[in-house]
């Protein structure tokens, strides 16, 4: 494959999903989205109202034991305690995730116009994330529950990703960790079963996500196009093995130690799930079709994405 430089790029190129978009006019669009629709979350939600009791944390068909053996054991006052544990652990997760996602943008724009389009979205949108992290955090707060870390070993390999991650690289993981959330969040937020304070909390980031999705998805597209081939082959290797440590950080086993139910026993019902894997699979699908559109499904990274259970 020749390697072009982003003017060729833009100058009519196409890839598999059609013509390259401008840079800068989609920035533009961002931006003018962003000013009409974004939120504080301090003053858009109601922290001083009680939970509802009787009400999910988190829809039961997402909870991580949905259907399962141990599941039909428990009682629903147990069920609903671990919706409310996994709730605290998926928002633990998401600012690991968003803090790693604020350092690659930061990276990302280091050597760019700081007056330009790109680079002001992307300031912005690492204020979504500033806001994004302390509105789960309160979140967790709120709930009464503990925080979860990732593992050490999560933390490591998080650290040496920021070190090695190529900007194609950057922007792919960039959405793995939003997709398949968003996907999640866009079935709890209308979900009148769940908790007003965390259907607020997904309506919001749904909301201010789509445009991040929007920002990475372009800037991927570009990256595919115009990166040098050894950086398009280290994205999918690397996307690959990044799939894996998302898929087994998504269930954090400390949830279930702490509603009082056998740690091993939980993890292998999970691992076992046939709704579990579905449910995962479908939410990576709209993000797998575009991965694998833009070719960066391929080779070792293919196998790696189905290795992590998130590509049937």
């Amino acid at each position: 494959m020749t390697t072009l430089t982003e003017a060729d790029a833009l100058d009519g190129l196409r890839d598999a999903l059609g013509l390259l978009k401008d840079r800068e006019q989609v920035a533009e669009r961002l931006l003018a989205s962003s000013a009409k629709h974004s939120f504080d979350p301090d003053k858009e939600l109601d922290w001083d109202a009680p939970f509802e009791e009787g009400r999910w944390f988190w829809p039961p068909e997402l909870v991580s034991l949905y259907d399962t053996p141990l599941w039909k054991r428990m009682s629903e006052d147990q069920r609903i305690l671990l919706s409310r544990h996994e709730a605290a652990a998926l928002a633990s997760l998401g600012i690991w995730f968003e803090i790693i996602l604020m350092q690659l943008l930061v990276r990302h724009i280091y050597d760019k116009a700081a007056t330009s389009a790109h680079v002001r979205y992307a300031l912005t949108e690492i204020e979504d994330e500033c806001r994004h992290s302390k509105m789960f955090a309160r979140l967790i707060e709120q709930g009464g529950t503990p925080w979860y870390p990732v593992s050490r070993a999560h933390q490591h390999l998080g650290r040496l990703f920021k070190t090695i991650s190529t900007t194609p690289g950057s922007f792919t993981a960039t959405l793995l960790g939003e997709e398949i959330l968003d996907w999640m969040q866009r079935l709890t937020f209308p979900d009148e079963r769940v908790q007003t304070l965390i259907r607020g909390v997904t309506r919001i980031h749904v909301v201010e996500e789509a445009r991040h999705v929007r920002y990475a998805r372009e800037e991927l597209r570009r990256q595919m196009v115009t990166a040098p081939r050894w950086s398009q082959e280290f994205t999918r290797v690397t996307s690959g093995e990044f799939a894996r440590v998302f898929s087994v950080a998504f269930v954090n086993p400390d949830v279930y130690t702490n509603v009082g139910l056998d740690r091993r026993e939980a993890l292998a019902q999970v691992q076992a799930s046939g709704h579990r894997r579905e449910i995962m699979q479908t939410g990576a699908k709209r993000l797998t079709d575009f991965l694998d559109d833009i070719g960066v499904l391929r080779g070792v990274g293919r196998r790696l994405w189905r290795s992590s259970g998130l590509l049937a």
